[in-house]
């Protein structure tokens, strides 16, 4: 299995403490990416080892959640990571870009928790991600009809959309919680961001409360406040 990196966190899976594995390769090009050594880095590591490594954990971690990259382009390593997440009575969360609903749909069972990171727009997904947004659609689909709970989640770019990009995502997704995330500029693919000043968490305050009504419950992720449910 080709993985970046293994971490423990609280902030990945809402309140729980996991056990994160990031894995490598990822099919877009999204130029804030903040992981752009995953895209075409990473280091094979004996599935087994990673195995033997979650059951390490097991006696204070709450979940395993499988990260990165994109782990659909891992489907079956990463089946048999969350089978045996379950196998040790741990809560499992995948986050995606939902590029692939057939990998999805064969992970869902497995799966009590999902993030999509809804890149841009549908009509913009070219521009913004370097990909057709149709896997995207149908996963969404997928996910809205099923018992998992399911996160949208969009990182704000300022210069590169603004809050009607925001409103058209909203009036187009379905999801139990839309989380608006900032950009930051440390570390990212295109390296004219680097200029680019992140978005105040005023702003993305003043953002979230503008798409409120579409959503059950939406939240804002900071440096500086982690995350906030707007109320």
């Amino acid at each position: 299995m080709k993985i970046g990196s293994m971490a423990v966190s609280t902030l990945e899976y809402p309140g729980k403490l996991s056990l994160v594995i990031f894995t490598a390769g990822c099919n877009f090009r999204c130029p804030y990416c903040h992981n752009p050594e995953l895209i075409d880095g990473g280091v094979e590591a004996d599935l087994s080892d990673i195995l033997e490594d979650m059951e390490k954990y097991t006696d204070f971690v709450d979940a395993v959640v499988v990260s990165g990259g994109e782990p659909l382009l891992q489907v079956d390593d990463v089946e048999v990571v969350l089978q045996h997440a379950r196998s040790l009575g741990l809560h499992t969360k995948l986050d995606t870009n939902g590029y692939s609903p057939g990998a999805l749909r064969r992970l869902l069972p497995l799966l009590d928790y999902v993030a999509v990171d809804v890149k841009a727009p549908f009509h913009r997904y070219r521009e913004l991600a370097g990909a057709r947004c149709d896997g995207v659609r149908e996963s969404l689909r997928l996910l809205a009809g099923s018992d998992v709970t399911v996160e949208c989640r969009t990182t704000f770019v300022p210069g590169l959309m603004d809050g009607e990009d925001l409103k058209i995502i909203a009036e187009s997704i379905d999801c139990d919680i839309y989380v608006i995330q900032q950009f930051r500029n440390r570390v990212v693919l295109d390296e004219e961001l680097k200029d680019l000043e992140p978005p105040s968490p005023r702003m993305l305050r003043e953002l979230a409360l503008k798409i409120k009504k579409y959503f059950r419950k939406v939240k804002i992720r900071t440096e500086e406040f982690g995350e906030e449910e707007i109320q």
